[in-house]
């Protein structure tokens, strides 16, 4: 955990999270590997993709030609961090899935704008929250924290330790809410609107509709990126289970679903393979073709997000949309109204 510029969250939780990481997760990771290997289709959650590792190769990856995602979504923090200042002008400000940072920083140059923020970061990674917290506190009159965990146990231990009469902003950028499935989306919105009081908000960024022939390239780059950041989930499989996949043997590939408006990540067996879970003594089978289904990333609509803010108790105060590249960027309230654009 970063202690540079730190504010604490709670008292021994700063040491709790100092544990090493096997002691917290191999349970849990067995777990969620044994039930997704046992099911049909063979599916993981997309967060077992962000190892430290993993989370270093996305950050490639947004780098790329390919994934305009990004750039739009920094196009719209430089654009509108001071529009959101000035809706906010007091708030201390928490992100999900920070990764290294590049984006706070961006965003709280120009909503902090010369006031004292706190601010939260919350990723599975350590890495990243290193990075992030380096980042970050180059920002001045910015405090930082971490909180190493999921996103909404950390957001619930920021809240618990929020400062009395100020609100929090929460910012749920990238694509972070494409990978849950619609319901479980809709869940997330629920959840964190639970944890949220009167004067709070959500910055919330989403990839809208586009045609598949522009989608399916950022997640299938000429460089092989994307393929190494899905293959990696076997690697660690491999490191903290004791797993034997053999990585050669799985190709991956993007796939976008009509009916889901969303693309998949698949590892695709090219030949028959027996893989042994040696943490826990399971043995899987993959036929010739047969695929690991990785991640799922959907598009939106801006009425949809509308909906969803509405139905989960917010108000929508804004909405932004990338002019080069569909995506938005929607600023829900709690007990506020007024609507702009």
């Amino acid at each position: 955990m970063k202690t540079s510029k730190v504010v604490p969250l709670r008292p021994g939780l700063q040491e709790r999270r100092r544990q090493p990481r096997a002691v917290e997760a191999s349970p849990v990771l067995a777990a969620a590997v044994r039930a997704g290997l046992s099911a049909s289709p063979k599916t993981l959650p997309a967060a077992l993709l962000y190892d430290d590792l993993g989370s270093a190769l996305f950050e490639a990856i947004t780098l790329l030609p390919e994934y305009e995602v990004t750039r739009a979504d920094l196009r719209l923090l430089e654009s509108k961090a001071g529009d959101v200042g000035a809706l906010l002008p007091t708030a201390d400000v928490v992100e999900l899935g920070p990764g290294a940072g590049r984006k706070a920083k961006l965003f709280l140059e120009r909503f902090a704008a010369g006031r004292a923020v706190r601010f939260s970061a919350i990723d599975v990674s350590e890495a990243a929250l290193r990075d992030c917290a380096r980042t970050v506190e180059q920002v001045p009159h910015v405090s930082v924290s971490t909180v190493k965990g999921r996103y909404l146990d950390g957001l619930n231990d920021v809240v618990a330790a929020r400062r009395p009469g100020v609100p929090l902003l929460v910012l749920f950028l990238g694509s972070n809410l494409s990978n849950f499935d619609r319901a479980e989306a809709q869940g997330v919105l629920f959840a964190i609107r639970r944890m949220l009081r009167e004067g709070d908000a959500l910055l919330l960024a989403t990839d809208l509709d586009k045609p598949a022939a522009q989608l399916i390239p950022a997640y299938d780059d000429a460089c092989g990126v994307t393929a190494a950041f899905n293959k990696n989930l076997l690697v660690r499989l491999n490191r903290e289970l004791s797993a034997n996949f053999d990585v050669s043997a799985f190709h991956h590939e993007a796939r976008w679903s009509t009916v889901h408006r969303r693309i998949e990540m698949h590892l695709v067996a090219t030949r028959p393979l027996e893989v042994t879970l040696g943490a826990t003594g399971d043995v899987f089978h993959f036929a010739h073709g047969e695929s690991l289904w990785t991640e799922s990333s959907h598009r939106f609509r801006t009425d949809e997000l509308d909906g969803w803010g509405h139905d989960a108790g917010f108000v929508t105060q804004a909405q932004w949309v990338d002019p080069h590249w569909a995506f938005a960027h929607t600023l829900f309230r709690v007990g506020t109204s007024g609507v702009t654009s």
